[in-house]
């Protein structure tokens, strides 16, 4: 890149935040040095809207989409602009799908207004949330969801083995994906629907294109961004595959390694 980007996505998790919750000085000096000279920031996520409190309360400015590119959510006002569902017939057969190929798999689903769990599906996040839990997911699935969760609460299968099989089972029907390697957890959205292809909606509302912006990430659910991005960074302390979808690695987040690299891309010309 040999221009100054227009517009900066970045995911959270493992890449701006430490995964003890941290978001350094530097990297929000940085980031708000690249807002204060026009550039368009997107925080882009697969957290749903209500854990985003903490990034509004770093971050005065920037735009959020959210649950791995299914919300383009305003975080100042903390109001959802736009949604793309699952419905609720295709979370009824992606379930019975992966019920016969992955019997281990329970289920949870989730929107702005709604999370739902089987009893036997044990959650890291959300606990007070569902505390009853139902002994089958379809008896909670009545209405367009954001993402259907898929777990191996004794984790028999890693999630890259989850996401293999799933991708066998339903590449049809939606998009699946994780952000975990060490919690048995799959993400699943609607078909097409990723942080790539939301994050180049938006930038093409903005009259920009792919060349003009710099994407970040750790994960598979950041892969469809880092592909898709003119100039895209992998950390390097992210899942091993992730460097086969950027241009290039950044030092971790536990070395401010978004940060070093947003301070020398805005001292290249406008």
């Amino acid at each position: 890149m040999s221009k100054r980007p227009k517009l900066i996505a970045t995911d959270l998790d493992g890449t701006i935040v430490s995964h003890s919750g941290v978001i350094t000085q530097r990297t929000i000096d940085a980031f708000t040095k690249a807002k204060d000279l026009g550039v368009h920031i997107f925080f882009v996520t697969g957290r749903p809207p209500r854990w985003m409190g903490e990034i509004r309360d770093v971050f005065s400015f920037g735009e959020a989409i959210c649950c791995n590119g299914a919300m383009l959510y305003d975080l100042q006002k903390d109001a959802v602009l736009e949604e793309w569902m699952i419905s609720v017939a295709d979370q009824l057969e992606l379930v019975r799908r992966m019920r016969i190929a992955m019997p281990e798999m329970s289920f949870a689903v989730e929107s702005n207004d709604h999370y739902h769990r089987e009893i036997s599906y044990i959650p890291k996040w959300d606990v007070g949330m569902d505390n009853v839990g139902v002994v089958k997911i379809e008896d909670a699935i009545s209405k367009p969801a954001l993402k259907v969760l898929g777990r191996c609460s004794n984790h028999e299968f890693t999630s890259d083995q989850m996401v293999e099989v799933a991708n066998r089972e339903l590449k049809d029907l939606v998009t699946v994906t994780h952000s975990t390697s060490t919690d048995a957890l799959i993400e699943i959205s609607a078909l097409n629907i990723s942080k790539g292809t939301t994050l180049s909606l938006m930038a093409a509302r903005l009259g920009l294109g792919a060349k003009d912006c710099v994407t970040f990430g750790d994960n598979p659910n950041d892969f469809s961004m880092l592909s898709w991005a003119g100039n895209s960074y992998a950390m390097s302390d992210g899942h091993p595959n992730a460097p086969q979808f950027a241009k290039n690695i950044a030092e971790p987040c536990t070395q401010d390694g978004v940060a070093k690299v947003i301070e020398a891309l805005l001292d290249l010309p406008a």
